[in-house]
């Protein structure tokens, strides 16, 4: 199972996608790791820089992250930099699926507590501690702490719990 406990990025706009994720033009690598260095590169959101996902293990961002063109390239961007859990509002269908299938967690979270974590939260130095047992995602920046429950059951608790699909299925069949 991956890591899924570290420093927080707040990525604080929707529909963020797959080619802001991971450009196009860099599909041509193959490996995960010749992906590093281009992650988020052509993200549009004022203040970022790519150097900010330096360090970091987990993005907090809005709705539908992940849209755009179905491909693995993005959660395999994110896992070569450490983030092997992104929390938002809503994800695309593809992109949460191959998140996934990567032993990732794509994590959906109502408005109402992502709007409060962002309040509380984004422009602080924020820790994440994920208890994928008891599904609950705690969040701490200085005197502060926030535990916020995520759904991860079934199939998706068993892909994480894995490693991803290759490593379950090797397990199972």
């Amino acid at each position: 199972m991956k890591t899924f406990n570290g420093e927080v990025l707040f990525l604080d706009r929707s529909n963020i996608n797959t080619d802001e994720i991971i450009p196009a033009r860099y599909l041509t690598e193959n490996s995960k790791e010749a992906l590093k260095p281009y992650l988020l590169e052509d993200l549009t959101l004022d203040g970022f820089d790519p150097s900010h996902i330096k360090g970091v293990s987990a993005i907090v961002t809005r709705a539908n992250f992940g849209c755009g063109s179905s491909r693995e390239h993005a959660p395999w961007a994110l896992e070569a930099n450490g983030i092997n859990i992104v929390i938002a509002e809503s994800f695309a269908r593809i992109f949460r699926q191959n998140m996934y299938n990567c032993g990732m967690i794509a994590a959906e979270l109502p408005a109402v507590p992502l709007d409060a974590l962002f309040r509380e939260f984004a422009g602080e130095k924020t820790m994440l501690a994920v208890d994928t047992e008891k599904a609950v995602l705690t969040f701490t920046a200085a005197a502060k702490q926030k535990t916020v429950p995520f759904a991860l059951q079934g199939f998706e608790k068993a892909l994480v719990e894995s490693g991803g699909w290759v490593e379950y299925a090797a397990r199972t069949y």
